[in-house]
């Protein structure tokens, strides 16, 4: 079984997000990147098939220098090598753009399975998983919780609005992970020290014969500015007796928030 997981690099979720000054990106100073939350779910699946009927995993990544780290905490994790799509043409991607790249990627390899994160947490597009399925000309399961292959079957459960769905099909696939589909694993120093010893490669918009096709579509989707939401109201706490505050409360609930 030979699986491909799509890894994303994005600015730890507990960073405080400050907008740079051309208003199109983030201010990255001081900023520490990990594995997008929804990939780490990938990861473990994609290491827990391994386990069950053998088999590589091979982690691809799009991005700058604050891929490296995200890679080698991937290849602790059970990602048996890497690769590392980089070059200047790679920056600021539009979700198709990046399907694109991670096609041309995975078309070498002879995959079974590709697995991603529902999304990438910062963009949120929640698109590169279904884009990529359609480039691939495969079959696709998304916001996965359950997954069972068997031979070149699988059986996947999937969340939709008030109930599941199950769907069976074959492989080659692409399966988005959703976080109930397993719980992800944090790697021993054993681990951690051996993932120093895997391979990663660094392939170029050459190396994968997108040059040309970039120069083309990239970016059907334009950034104009980013902004940060506006401050939360400080709250107001509510004086007097339990009967006064009852009161009060249902007159701003009436005048202010007007709810009722």
């Amino acid at each position: 079984m030979k699986i491909a997981v799509c890894i994303k690099a994005v600015p730890d979720t507990e960073t405080k997000i400050a907008i740079a000054s051309d208003r199109t990106h983030i201010e990255t100073t001081g900023v520490k990147y990990i594995i997008s939350p929804y990939d780490e779910f990938a990861i473990e699946e994609a290491a827990k098939i391994k386990e069950k009927l053998g088999g590589d995993v091979i982690g691809f990544s799009l991005g700058g220098a604050e891929v490296s780290d995200v890679l080698k905490t991937s290849l602790a994790r059970g990602v048996d090598s890497a690769v590392h799509l980089k070059d200047d043409l790679f920056v600021d991607l539009d979700p198709l753009s990046t399907a694109i790249c991670l096609a041309a990627a995975i078309r070498e390899g002879d995959f079974d399975i590709v697995l991603c994160g529902q999304q990438g947490v910062g963009g949120d597009n929640n698109q590169v998983p279904a884009i990529l399925a359609e480039l691939l000309n495969w079959p696709q399961v998304n916001l996965t919780i359950k997954l069972e292959i068997e031979g070149k079957e699988f059986k996947a459960e999937r969340e939709i609005e008030g109930a599941h769905e199950i769907i069976v099909g074959t492989l080659p696939a692409v399966f988005s992970a959703q976080k109930d589909l397993n719980t992800p694993r944090y790697p021993s120093i054993k681990e951690i020290m051996a993932a120093k010893r895997k391979e990663v490669t660094i392939k170029d918009a050459q190396a994968l014969g997108v040059k040309d096709t970039l120069a083309e579509t990239k970016n059907q989707v334009i950034l104009k500015e980013l902004s940060l939401p506006p401050p939360r109201p400080q709250g107001r706490k509510i004086e007097g007796s339990p009967e006064e505050q009852v009161k009060t409360l249902v007159q701003l609930l009436h005048t202010e928030a007007k709810v009722i």
